[in-house]
C-alpha cells in the first residue's frame, strides 16, 4: 500500500519547475506559454506589477502560479520567494529601467536586482538544474562617447566570443549580471546567456516596446489617412543595424539551452539569440504599412521626419480609437516609446551577430523579420491591443 502511494506521488510530481522573472514582458509571455505547453511542467512568474485582467485570463493553467513581487526590495524579495524549494529551472527576462542605459547607477539597480532573488532562491533550491540569463547584442558595443564613423561603416558580425567592450564611461550591466552568476552559482549549477537583437512581440507594460510602438504608429496613420513614413537615417534605411529577434525564437533557444544537455556548461554558456536574416527596413516597410491598411507614399523614408515629434500629441486620438473599437484600455505611452523609435532608426553602431554557434550545435529555429513583425500584428489584433 505504502508503494503505490510513493507511486502516485511520483507520477504527478513535475518533470520541471520553472521561475519566470518578467513573465509580463515579450520573452517571458512566450516562454510561460511553451513552458505549459511541455508535459508536467510547473511554472512560477514573477513581476513587479499585477497581473492585468487579460493576462489572468489566458493563464487559468493550474500549474501557473504567479507572484507579484519588487525584486529592488530584499525583505519583499525573500518574504515571496524563499519558500520556493522545488524550483529546477530559473529564466531571467526582466531588468531595471529607471537609469540610463550604461549608467552606474543602471548598473548597480539590475545586479542588487538579480542578487536579492539569487540569495532567495539558491538555498533552498537544492534541485536546480539551470539558470538562463537574458541580455542582448549590446554586449559588444558601447553607445558612450566617442565617434561612431569607423563602427558605422564596418560591417561586423559578432560571435560569443568577442570581448567585451573596454570603455572609459559608463557600465553595461549585462557584464555584471553574467560575472554575479559565474559568482554565485560558483561551477556547481550550469547557466546559459542569450543574446537578442531588436525583439519583436506583444507587451502591455514594456519600455523598449518595438511592436508596441510600430502599432500604434501604422494604427494612427490609418485612422487619420497619414502617410506610413520611415522616419530615420538613410544608412539605417538601407542597411541592417540591428537584427532582429522574435519573442518566440527567444524562448525556444532558451528552453533548449535549459534543458538539452549536450550544451549544458557550469562555467556559462552564450548564445546569439537572432531570426538570422538579413532583411533591411527598405525591403519590408512597403508591406507593413499595408498590413496596417495605412497609406505608404512613394517616397517612404524621411530623414527629417520624427515620431516624437509627430506623435507625442496623440495621445486623445489614441483614446478614441480604444474606445471606437473596443481595445483593451491603454494609455498610448502605455504600447508606444516614441523617442526609442527615434533611436532606433538613427541607431549610429551596427550590432549584429552571427548564428553560426547556435545552428552548429543544433538550434536551427529561423524566421524573417517581415513574418515576425505580421504575425505580431496578428496576436495583438487578437489581444484587442489595436484594431
Amino acid at each position: 500500500m505504502a508503494v503505490e502511494k510513493l507511486q502516485k506521488k511520483v507520477k504527478k510530481a513535475p518533470k520541471g519547475v520553472a521561475i519566470i522573472f518578467g513573465v509580463t514582458g515579450l520573452v517571458g509571455k512566450q516562454l510561460l506559454e511553451k513552458l505549459l505547453a511541455r508535459s508536467k511542467w510547473k511554472v512560477y512568474g514573477v513581476a513587479r506589477r499585477p497581473e492585468t485582467a487579460m493576462i489572468k485570463k489566458s493563464n487559468t493553467n493550474p500549474n501557473y502560479h504567479f507572484i507579484s513581487c519588487n525584486l529592488l526590495d530584499p525583505f519583499e524579495t525573500q518574504m515571496k520567494l524563499s519558500h520556493l524549494n522545488d524550483v529546477t529551472h530559473v529564466f531571467w527576462v526582466t531588468w531595471a529601467s529607471q537609469f540610463p542605459l550604461d549608467s552606474i547607477e543602471c548598473y548597480e539597480q539590475n545586479k542588487s536586482m538579480m542578487s536579492n532573488a539569487l540569495d532567495s532562491i539558491l538555498p533552498r533550491a537544492k534541485g536546480l538544474k539551470h539558470f538562463s540569463l537574458q541580455t542582448g547584442t549590446k554586449h559588444y558595443v558601447s553607445l558612450n562617447g566617442g565617434s561612431f564613423d569607423n563602427i558605422v561603416k564596418r560591417v561586423c558580425y559578432y560571435d560569443e566570443n568577442c570581448p567585451r567592450v573596454e570603455t572609459q564611461v559608463g557600465c553595461n550591466f549585462y557584464y555584471g549580471l553574467e560575472d554575479l552568476l559565474k559568482e554565485r552559482l560558483a561551477g556547481m549549477v550550469p547557466w546559459s546567456v542569450h543574446r537578442p537583437g531588436l525583439i519583436i512581440g506583444s507587451s502591455q507594460k514594456t519600455l523598449y516596446n518595438f511592436m508596441g510602438s510600430l502599432c500604434v504608429y501604422g494604427t494612427i496613420c490609418k485612422y487619420l489617412n497619414l502617410p506610413f513614413i520611415f522616419g530615420g537615417r538613410k544608412e539605417c534605411w538601407e542597411e541592417q543595424f540591428i537584427d532582429s529577434s522574435d519573442a518566440r525564437l527567444v524562448a525556444k533557444q532558451q528552453i533548449w539551452a535549459a534543458t538539452n544537455d549536450l550544451v549544458q556548461s557550469n562555467n556559462g554558456q552564450a548564445f546569439n539569440s537572432i531570426n538570422g536574416d538579413d532583411s533591411t527596413w527598405k525591403d519590408i516597410w512597403a508591406p507593413i504599412g499595408e498590413k496596417f491598411g495605412a497609406i505608404v507614399p512613394w517616397e517612404m523614408m524621411s530623414e527629417e521626419f520624427t515620431y516624437s515629434g509627430s506623435m507625442r500629441d496623440m495621445g486623445a486620438v489614441w483614446k478614441e480609437i480604444v474606445r471606437k473599437e473596443g481595445l483593451v484600455e491603454t494609455e498610448m505611452e502605455d504600447l508606444a516609446n516614441w523617442y526609442f523609435l527615434d533611436a532606433l532608426f538613427r541607431c549610429p553602431v551596427k550590432m549584429l551577430g552571427t548564428r553560426a554557434k547556435a545552428d552548429r550545435l543544433g538550434f536551427t529555429e529561423r524566421y524573417h523579420a517581415l513574418e515576425s513583425i505580421t504575425h505580431w500584428i496578428d496576436v495583438m489584433r487578437k489581444e484587442k491591443l489595436i484594431p
